[in-house]
């Protein structure tokens, strides 16, 4: 058989039969397209899903159009091997949301199958890109708890791993400590630092080579065909990479109302930490053993002109260096003061184990602290301000900062010309000239980390990670913490929230697996998440590209680069799949095999438009496959009733959505266009980042275009939605539907 052969396989089960009357639905298939067409009264049960097996072996079709439930369930039944298959939605947004054997409920039913019909002539088995993978060794880059754990958790997963630490040694910050906060039952009582025996365990395993003493001074290329440059000029191949590279603690010269600075007996917990592991505590002004120590929590910390974010680590911090203390000389009297005691699950044992050795705990906000150790705290549970006197030590529990840049490099500058729109316009990392077009934000002391770059990426976007405004590593922390916006790099420990030794520990261990993962799926040309194992990538047409660089500048994970002739070079292992690049190109360049605008026009063109007459709109609805479509299944599920005028055509993200695809629309005679996309801004609910702020940039600017074509602007908005929306869109929809009722029809009906 030679050539693209589509089946249509149409299913009467779970009520579809029963609203929809079948026949007239595979005319549709048959008569408009010339498609052979089998029913079925339960296509996923044996017998269906053995004829359309039974089709593909006979050689009859070599593609598959399914006429049934969601393309979000059955998805195990309907799996034929390579074999694309389109999937039509006549039972949870058909027949689950209309009247049974109403006019319209057929009308969007045969729809449905044009539009699935189209789609299967306008898609092409995807072919993986060709090149191989060249190493799949682990870079880790950091030494200290959780760097250790990922070195170790790769090396388990049969994985050669490159560990570099800039330090001389490993073990980071844990190193020296005296003792550690309890992380085994029963939670109580000081626990061993154990990180020599994960520094010796690390240095003893053959799979894993330890470069300290060693920064990263370039990194190019993708997962699966890294080159990093070392310093010293050694070159490295690696397929994936973790930073482990930890945190520093907040610039303590920001608390001077805390009294740091005024007073030598004002230190810091990390400082403190330092006494503790040479010796003991000892007052800096006179070399003795405080007698009286008072602990101030959060300073610096959940404040909107220092940190704020809590550190979460700094609580059982407290409590571990109170009781270390009050066990050199239980007569200490020892005072936190708190705000919150931030305790949770298991910490809470080491809470009470603490009150038992009888640390004194008052909960207020610390004024202000004098050069004599006076603290005066406004005491909550008092309701006054209450002097604290007789101190001999004050101890500031400040929080940390994550090691997201080197500090001691020097941040490069970079041009306007180089528009890194990538970078969150609130990131530490500003481009010179050039900040999205909005006011430069100003930066908190000490939270917006200065400095070089970790892995000094040669990426059109720039040679940071991007980053949060507080320096954190930047993901879609709901879905995928672990990922950064670089496929292929991870981040793990502080460096990608606040945590202790033992959850860096875990934490590591994840983003191993992770980086293990990204190489197993750049070994076979697939994609990871949220669409894992896509083998399709960007496809440019270099004869029509206009050398724009919309392309590479909208990419959110820095996918593309660019030629020395300034044309868009795709780096196919770093690519999502997202189509924000395809959504991005003026000319309609880019595609994918089984995605492009081509196919999503022509799918919204295949729609059957009723004339004006008839009293019929058409309302275009694009949405989102990871929140927005699932949420109207979810929506069908409740038999929740959409307006049968309706007509949705799931895309893989807003960013993918060309305008040219809405004017089509308008120009066919739809009469609105409604864009579901996930939720943009702090919550980052768009799986790709930053898509739908990117589809909402773009609509934007879509007045000019319907001005040109005499139309309202009200004819096309864009709404956010979550996966949880399934009770409000369809209201949503069904009061957009109405505004386009009021505007009246689309003049460009019946042209």
């Amino acid at each position: 058989m030679e050539g693209k052969q589509t089946g249509v396989y149409l299913c009467s089960g779970c009520g579809i039969g029963e609203a929809l009357d079948m026949d007239a639905l595979a005319e549709v298939a048959s008569k408009e397209f010339k498609l052979p067409v089998k029913q079925s009264e339960c296509l996923c049960g044996d017998a269906g899903v053995k004829t359309i097996s039974d089709d593909l072996e006979n050689g009859e079709v070599n593609q598959v159009v399914v006429g049934a439930c969601s393309p979000r369930v059955m998805a195990d039944r309907f799996r034929f091997g390579s074999t694309q298959v389109v999937r039509a939605n006549l039972r949870e947004q058909v027949v689950w949301m209309q009247p049974a054997g109403e006019e319209d409920t057929q009308m969007l039913a045969a729809d449905n199958i044009r539009m699935a019909a189209t789609q299967s002539g306008k898609i092409a088995p995807p072919t993986p890109h060709e090149e191989s993978v060249e190493s799949s060794r682990v870079l880790v880059v950091g030494g200290g708890p959780a760097g250790l754990a990922a070195a170790r958790e790769a090396s388990g997963a049969g994985h050669e791993v490159l560990l570099v630490d800039k330090a001389d040694q490993l073990g980071g910050n844990a190193r020296g400590r005296t003792a550690l906060t309890p992380h085994k039952p029963p939670y109580r009582g000081l626990q061993e630092n154990d990180i020599e025996s994960d520094v010796q365990a690390v240095e003893n395993d053959n799979r894993i080579t330890v470069k300290t003493g060693t920064t990263v001074t370039e990194t190019s290329g993708m997962p699966g065909q890294y080159s990093v440059t070392l310093s010293g000029g050694a070159q490295e191949k690696v397929g994936a990479i973790v930073v482990a590279t930890g945190w520093r603690a907040y610039d303590p010269s920001n608390l001077g109302h805390l009294g740091y600075g005024a007073s030598p007996d004002v230190v810091t917990n990390v400082e403190l930490e330092g006494m503790l592991s040479e010796g003991g505590a000892r007052r800096r002004s006179d070399g003795n053993a405080p007698k009286s120590v008072a602990f101030i929590q959060c300073a610096g910390q959940r404040d909107h002109n220092h940190l704020p974010y809590c550190s979460s680590v700094c609580c059982a911090v407290t409590l571990k260096q109170a009781l270390q203390l009050k066990k050199a000389d239980p007569e200490t009297m020892v005072y936190v003061v708190y705000d919150e005691m931030r305790t949770p699950g298991t910490a809470e044992e080491f809470y009470r184990e603490a009150q038992e050795q009888g640390v004194i705990f008052i909960k207020g906000s610390v004024k202000n602290v004098g050069s004599d150790l006076q603290v005066t705290v406004d005491d909550h549970l008092l309701g006054e301000e209450v002097p604290m006197s007789g101190l001999d030590m004050v101890v500031l529990a400040t929080g940390m900062v994550p090691n997201s840049t080197d500090p001691d490099q020097e941040t490069p500058e970079y041009g306007a010309e180089q528009l890194d729109n990538d970078i969150n316009p609130e990131s530490p990392i500003k481009v010179a000239g050039y900040n999205n077009g909005e006011p430069e934000v100003p930066e908190r002391p000490g939270t917006a980390p200065s400095g070089g770059p970790i892995l000094n990426l040669q990426y059109r976007q720039g040679p940071h990670l991007p980053m949060l405004a507080d320096g954190f590593a930047d993901s879609h922390y709901i879905c995928f913490p672990y990922e950064t916006r670089r496929t292929g790099i991870y981040t793990c420990g502080p460096v990608r929230r606040p945590m202790d030794m033992a959850e860096a520990r875990e934490d590591a261990a994840g983003a191993a697996l992770k980086a293990v993962q990204a190489i197993h799926n750049a070994s076979e040309g697939a994609a990871v998440h949220p669409r894992s194992g896509d083998l399709s990538f960007p496809r440019i047409g270099y004869s029509a590209c206009t050398r724009c660089r919309r392309c590479t500048v909208e990419c959110p994970f820095g996918a593309i680069d660019e030629d020395d002739q300034d044309y868009p070079l795709v780096n196919p292992t770093r690519c999502r799949r997202c189509g924000t690049c395809m959504g991005a190109c003026p000319v309609r360049t880019i595609s994918f095999d089984n995605y492009s605008v081509d196919m999503l026009s022509s799918m919204i063109k295949s729609v059957e438009i009723p004339d004006e007459f008839d009293e019929k709109p058409r309302i275009l609805v694009m949405a989102c496959e990871n929140d927005a479509y699932p949420a109207l299944d979810m929506a069908g599920i409740n038999r929740a009733g959409l307006s049968p005028y309706v007509r949705i055509v799931p895309v893989r993200c807003l960013g993918s959505v060309s305008l040219l695809c809405i004017s089509d629309a308008l120009s066919v005679g739809y009469d609105g266009a409604l864009l579901l996309g996930c939720k943009s801004g702090d919550d980052y609910q768009c799986h790709f980042v930053k898509g739908s702020a990117m589809a909402e940039e773009r609509l934007s600017k879509v007045g000019e275009t319907l001005k040109s074509m005499m139309l309202e602007a009200e004819r096309v908005v864009q709404a956010e939605a979550s996966i949880a929306d399934s009770g409000r869109l369809p209201q949503v929809i069904n009061d957009f539907v109405k505004e386009i009722d009021d505007l009246g029809p689309n003049p460009f009906k019946g042209f």
